[in-house]
């Protein structure tokens, strides 16, 4: 078990905890691991009531690690890696009880993406969210999290946000329907999701379910029959390998289009 993935169980839900804080909780393919088993667990105990997933101390998840990508230069290799990934967030949307991420600071890149594959999310004014792939490193999200995306806040508004590359704060977040709501103070974003989890709790869990359910289903529905050329295009470019050079490096990236 990696030691960067915290989980803690409070009023009937069990909690994951990325505790990562020196790289802003980004993730490594092991913590992307660890998340999607300890939810596929959570389907097995009857005395869950709700998953929470958060970050600590003040981010929620600032994207995947980018030191993974390091030796990316094969088609194989991207298309491996958006299949783990399609599995880590689809363990997260096969949880049988509602799901909540509790946003703060960076949800960015692959923080998004989780947090998309969540039911709820609740917002502390500190929430910042984008696809800034675009800026920084010329990689590509999949179509399954362009879809979850779109299924939020449609497909103009993600064109929008990924060409710009802009970040949005999380009182534009709420408006365009990308969070469920925003607390009103950084102190009042875990108490608002204890009292989630207790009003779910308290509700129909066959309604629930049949619900999300329902939904994963019409979304699926929405995927295109083929994305994998446009992946391996964006990630075996020369645009891709400089943009990870350049992002450890902290520069500017020199964009060739090839």
């Amino acid at each position: 078990m990696t030691e960067e993935i915290r989980t803690e169980r409070r009023a009937g839900a069990l909690r994951i905890v990325v505790d990562r804080p020196a790289a802003r909780n980004a993730l490594t393919f092991a913590m992307y691991d660890r998340i999607a088993e300890i939810c596929r667990r959570a389907n097995e105990d009857e005395s869950v009531k709700a998953v929470v997933i958060s970050g600590s101390p003040d981010a929620f998840v600032a994207g995947t690690d980018i030191a993974q990508f390091v030796d990316f230069t094969q088609a194989s290799q991207a298309l491996d890696y958006e299949r783990r990934m399609d599995s880590w967030l689809g363990a997260i949307e096969d949880v049988r009880v509602p799901t909540i991420a509790a946003l703060r600071g960076p949800v960015v890149g692959g923080g998004l993406a989780i947090a998309a594959a969540c039911d709820l999310r609740v917002a502390a004014p500190s929430a910042r969210f984008g696809v800034p792939v675009a800026r920084t490193l010329g990689n590509c999200f999949s179509a399954a999290n362009l879809v979850r995306l779109a299924a939020l806040v449609g497909l103009g508004r993600v064109k929008e946000l990924v060409f710009t590359a802009r970040l949005i704060d999380a009182q534009e977040a709420r408006a365009i329907g990308l969070v469920t709501e925003v607390v009103g103070s950084e102190a009042a974003l875990e108490p608002r999701v204890d009292e989630l989890v207790a009003q779910l709790a308290s509700y129909a869990p066959l309604t629930l379910h049949a619900t999300k359910e329902m939904v994963r289903r019409i979304r699926a529905r929405m995927l295109p029959d083929e994305a994998a050329d446009l992946v391996a295009l964006c990630y075996t470019s020369a645009d891709f390998r400089e943009g990870v050079r350049a992002f450890i490096e902290r520069r500017k990236p020199v964009w060739t289009g090839t």
